[in-house]
């Protein structure tokens, strides 16, 4: 079965709106990615302990944090960056959850990221040692403009890097952005055994914001039919970004939520894919 998630800033601030329009579509799970326009890097866990466990008493689960871990060019200072994942790994932990979404780095100023794949092997490796040793496990996205923007850069770290601990998010809209369609050139090139997450949201070429899953390039059906026929089971986090898809967040607002909501479960439907 597929469970539902959210992340619920993009519906408001304010973690009762989040709740409740998540409720009103069914959804029980919330990816904390910000709360009260806070980022899950910039919370105490003390903060994140409080609101954690707001969420569990209206019945809600954590399956994942949406940190900024990674979106830093090779050139910044990573050690900083380095004792910022300690603490995201700390704040999902407060959050009851284990996971927490990474990313693999931008390029140095005037150069290309392909061209300094030792440096992000080396700062990869070392996110994951650390992750092993907090018991963390880092959720890698396939950003546009990162390493892993494309299914090559995905398919290098994970057969360079080798852990329980470093897994695979498939976002098929951020593969529109690079050009990639994202069944034939992606999850029919490998991915599809690489994947253990999914952010949804879907997109046409050159769009400024993104459409309901299943309305635009994403081949989001082709995908689905073919996590039927595998029976896969998982976790699929709306990321609708319908108003604003900035760099760190996005904005789509509790009708259009609901709108994302639907396009969803209509994809799943279409499938024959439980979902709950």
């Amino acid at each position: 079965m597929v469970t539902f998630s959210a992340f619920a800033d993009e519906i408001a601030p304010d973690l009762d709106v989040q709740m409740e329009t998540c409720q009103a579509g069914g959804i029980r799970c919330i990816d904390v990615r910000a709360i009260d326009g806070k980022n899950v890097s910039a919370m105490t866990v003390k903060e994140a302990a409080l609101y954690g466990r707001r969420l569990k008493d209206r019945g809600f689960k954590v399956p994942c944090i949406g940190s900024p871990i990674g979106k830093i060019r090779i050139s910044d200072d990573f050690d900083a960056h380095l004792e910022l994942l300690r603490h995201c790994c700390r704040v999902a932990a407060a959050f009851g959850t284990r996971l927490v979404r990474v990313f693999s780095f931008y390029p140095s100023p005037g150069a290309k990221i392909m061209d300094q794949r030792r440096e992000v092997m080396d700062r990869m490796a070392r996110m994951v040692e650390l992750a092993e040793a907090e018991g963390a496990v880092l959720m890698h996205e396939n950003e546009r403009a990162i390493y892993g923007a494309r299914p090559e850069g995905v398919k290098d770290l994970f057969a360079t890097i080798r852990s329980d601990n470093f897994k695979s998010i498939f976002d098929p809209a951020n593969f529109v952005t690079e050009g990639v369609a994202p069944y034939d050139g992606a999850w029919a090139k490998g991915l599809d055994s690489l994947t253990d997450y999914f952010h949804i949201k879907d997109k046409l070429p050159a769009a400024d914001v993104c459409v309901p899953a299943g309305q635009g390039a994403g081949q989001l059906d082709r995908i689905f039919a073919d996590l039927k026929a595998r029976n896969w089971s998982g976790y699929m986090t709306l990321e609708p970004h319908m108003q604003v898809a900035g760099q760190f967040s996005g904005f789509t607002g509790p009708e259009l939520f609901a709108r994302a909501v639907r396009g969803l479960r209509l994809l799943c439907d279409r499938a024959g894919i439980e979902y709950g």
